[in-house]
């Protein structure tokens, strides 16, 4: 079976998000043969783009499943035109105010009401919002991705978040009530801060990354919904800005499925190659050991923004995941990412991928 997926690029220094597109099917024949995807929509700007890409290339205006992965601004904004813009079967996105009633109890605030809790959750995530308004208003069915029923049959399957685990992470999101402290131990959140880049040196033979300890990603990005899609006994991992606790409950989802994510092909790095979100133990787990040579049988495309943090990607990161067999390719390198099988041929050159790097930030 066909297929293509397109990264395309978000932002610009600081700020970047992703927007990505794929497609599988018969790709060269009639649009009812294909099955068309979005995953997040970007800033503004990206989801302009995104819309006529699709119609550009794979020569439709209508969208199977559109999944906004989490609420920061600059995934789901262009998520916003690609409702407007296109039509679009299903929406799959998490209703944090639809939860206010189950979280309610984790408040320091005694006297809070649900009410006042959803108007809260909904003015602080204004764009998400903005999401379920579009789709109300044009009959867009909506449907909330949990891992709790995950199965393996069919060509999708929501490794992460569980219900349960995302009900934790609500209460410190970012301007929501404060939360009780027993809450507040689960995760916390992170500051960015400048950082003077000290430089190290690395070899084949001696990986610096480490394991990133609990709580050092934001609560809203370990509510990322992680997928794992399987198309014609291939399989596609995308992680969003998923942080070590999101990613081990998804392994441990995809253990108890008896799915063997060392066979993924295609892997999307998790927040644009952060060494806050992986480290070794995962990578052994969900991509395999260190190899004695180096091999390029998988590939890895991360989301990162052109005239960027020199850290995204990590060079430690492209690093560890060439060391187990995988090609890393930035769009900061290049204006879009393409990745596909038997499908139309676009005349566009190869990406390079990364290389391997002998000195990473420390």
């Amino acid at each position: 079976m066909a297929f293509e997926i397109d990264f395309l690029p978000v932002g610009d220094g600081e700020r970047g998000g992703d927007a990505i597109a794929l497609r599988y099917g018969n790709l060269n024949g009639s649009r009812n043969e294909q099955v068309v995807i979005v995953v997040d929509g970007g800033t503004e700007d990206a989801g302009s783009n995104l819309v006529e890409h699709i119609k550009k290339y794979y020569k439709t205006d209508r969208i199977d499943l559109a999944i906004l992965s989490h609420p920061d601004a600059d995934y789901s904004s262009g998520l916003a035109l690609i409702l407007e813009n296109m039509n679009v079967d299903l929406l799959c996105m998490h209703r944090p105010w639809e939860h206010a009633q189950d979280i309610k109890n984790a408040f320091q605030n005694g006297k809070l009401t649900i009410k006042g809790l959803r108007d809260n959750l909904k003015k602080s995530l204004e764009d998400a919002y903005q999401l379920e308004s579009i789709a109300r208003r044009k009959n867009i069915p909506i449907s909330e991705p949990f891992s709790d029923f995950a199965k393996t049959e069919g060509w999708i399957v929501i490794l992460g978040p569980s219900k349960e685990f995302y009900e934790s992470l609500l209460p410190n999101f970012r301007e929501t009530p404060k939360p009780k402290e027993a809450v507040t131990l689960i995760t916390k959140m992170v500051t960015a801060v400048k950082e003077v880049i000290n430089w190290i040196a690395e070899a084949w033979d001696k990986e610096t990354l480490t394991d990133p300890q609990e709580g050092e990603t934001s609560a809203e990005n370990n509510t990322s919904v992680i997928l794992l899609l399987q198309i014609d006994g291939k399989k596609f991992l995308f992680t969003a800005d998923a942080g070590v606790e999101a990613l081990n409950q998804a392994i441990r989802k995809a253990e108890n499925l008896g799915v063997n994510l060392r066979d993924t092909g295609f892997v999307q790095i998790p927040h644009h190659g952060s060494k806050h979100n992986i480290g070794p133990s995962i990578l052994n787990v969900a991509v395999g050991e260190k190899l004695q040579e180096k091999q390029t049988s998988k590939i890895a495309f991360v989301s990162a923004p052109k005239n960027g943090d020199p850290k995204h990607p990590s060079r430690k990161v492209v690093n560890a995941f060439m060391r187990r067999g995988t090609r890393v390719i930035a769009t900061k390198e290049s204006t879009k990412l393409f990745r596909s099988l038997d499908a139309p041929d676009r005349g566009w050159s190869d990406a390079e991928p990364l290389p391997f790097y002998d000195k990473v930030a420390e």
